[in-house]
């Protein structure tokens, strides 16, 4: 539990912190996308099919507030530095840190009580290499359909 508080308050500090190239919407998109997308993830692979999950195996306010307090300011911040108009190569390299940083993040979740508070069922960390770099991928493809929309209703505007 003391790691789920500590990464809470440390990463929601760094978004409060950083320089946001993000805008105010952009940031409530993605945080509201990225509750959804989790908890609609979570519900077949955690519950239905108990690949991993927080806590304990049952649902439980402690395992919301990853949902609600950790992946969402993870997203911001992947999103907020991402290299959208570099070449793909370091699109890729920025992808590849990003999933490096992510893997750490679970290995120190996956330690016992009090720091960890992640298990794994049938879930393996090389689960985690294959779809993490596709989970940034559809969050990439939703922002970019975010900056198409915003785009367009200011051409409406017009």
């Amino acid at each position: 539990m003391i790691g789920l508080f500590t990464a809470i308050i440390i990463l929601n500090f760094i978004v409060i912190k950083i320089d946001k190239v993000l805008t105010g919407n952009q940031i409530l998109h993605i945080w509201c996308f990225t509750v959804a997308f989790q908890t609609f993830f979570d519900i077949f692979v955690e519950f239905k099919y108990g690949g991993y999950w927080y806590f304990d195996k049952e649902i439980d306010f402690l395992g919301l507030l990853s949902h609600l307090l950790i992946v969402p300011p993870v997203n911001i911040l992947f999103l907020n530095y991402y290299p959208l108009k570099k070449p793909f190569f370091k699109r890729l390299i920025y992808i590849g840190i990003w999933v490096a940083i992510i893997l750490v993040y679970e290995l120190i979740a996956l330690l016992p009580e009090p720091w960890g508070y992640f298990h794994y069922g049938w879930w393996t960390i090389v689960h985690s290499i294959l779809l993490d770099p596709v989970l940034f991928a559809i969050l990439i493809i939703f922002f970019r359909w975010i900056l198409f929309l915003e785009k367009r209703a200011l051409e409406k505007m017009m």
